[in-house]
């Protein structure tokens, strides 16, 4: 009753960053570290992918270039120069955001179908690059031994991993959460909505939309480099479209538009995806595919996207 009373009031975010700081604290006891992780990481970059589709109406299938791009970055950071894995995160973040300069410039002026399948040109460019330049990515073998070096304390244990990786991925969660409650957010949703007024007002639609992609880059980055830390390795798969499939994936099965959604498809995807590994199971894309036509046939709007028209018809984004 209590939140039935706030969603009608509109005043639940406050108290969804509680409660979402709160799940995020007790994952690992709950469920096994790695996967908490692995939950953790996918959930930021599915919120990056959604500030971009959700918010400014860009569907980008290249997003993969930006989290694999950062966690080869990382990697190299962290194996070459002994930096602390802090620093190493924030050097691939900073990377992925400069990759989505060109990239973005590139493709902004692009709408559809045609910004998608450019982006998606993009990142096959980028996987191109790191399979062949095995002096530097290692190839097919990739980054393996990436240490988790912070001032000498022993963070090998993935549960205590955990807790220091988190903070990047909670601190990135706020700033989309900032950025599309800002007054910059409600000018990319006008564009989303509506460019040719947006421009009328004499906001240029291709700079908004080119920060937008650029701060969407940076905290897939962020994602990508906690991830590479986190399991001690960089590879191709991170570089591959699929992986901007499954986080476009976890946006829709979560609620395009509600930023959390793609926390809770996060959460769905890859426990479901660890059960059916664990299972013995192989063809976990069979599964996942079925889940996601059952979720797009009778929840519209998404798992968060549904629950939050139920208890707030005209409630705003959270």
């Amino acid at each position: 009753m209590i939140l039935l009373r706030l969603a009608r009031s509109g005043r639940t975010g406050p108290l969804l960053l509680v409660i979402g700081v709160f799940i995020a604290l007790a994952l690992p006891w709950m469920i096994y570290p790695p996967v908490a992780l692995d939950i953790a990481c996918w959930a930021l970059f599915a919120a990056a992918v959604d500030l971009l589709l959700g918010f400014t109406g860009l569907l980008s299938f290249g997003h993969a270039a930006f989290w694999g791009g950062s966690a080869y970055c990382t990697g190299l950071i962290a194996l070459h120069t002994g930096m602390p894995f802090p620093v190493a995160i924030l050097g691939g973040a900073a990377f992925a955001a400069l990759l989505a300069l060109p990239i973005g410039y590139l493709s902004v002026r692009l709408t559809g179908i045609y910004f998608a399948m450019v982006t998606l040109a993009f990142a096959q460019m980028i996987y191109f690059i790191a399979n062949q330049w095995r002096g530097l990515t290692g190839g097919e073998n990739g980054l393996q031994g990436i240490p988790r070096e912070l001032f000498g304390l022993d963070l090998s244990e993935p549960f205590f991993f955990y807790y220091a990786g988190l903070p990047f991925v909670l601190a990135g969660l706020f700033a989309a959460w900032r950025i599309v409650r800002s007054p910059f957010g409600r000018v990319l949703v006008s564009i989303r909505d509506n460019p040719a007024r947006a421009r009328a007002l004499g906001y240029p639609v291709d700079r908004y939309r080119l920060l937008a992609f650029v701060l969407s880059a940076a905290l897939s980055g962020v994602a990508g480099g906690v991830f590479a830390i986190g399991h001690g390795f960089a590879s191709l798969d991170g570089v591959y479209w699929t992986t901007s499939g499954q986080a476009v994936m976890m946006v829709v099965l979560g609620g395009i538009g509600t930023l959390w959604g793609g926390a809770i498809g996060a959460a769905v995807v890859v426990q479901l995806q660890d059960f059916l590994a664990t299972a013995g199971f192989e063809e976990t894309g069979i599964v996942t595919g079925l889940i996601f036509i059952v979720i797009v046939l009778l929840f519209r709007r998404g798992i968060w996207g549904t629950a939050r028209r139920l208890l707030s018809p005209t409630g705003r984004p959270s």
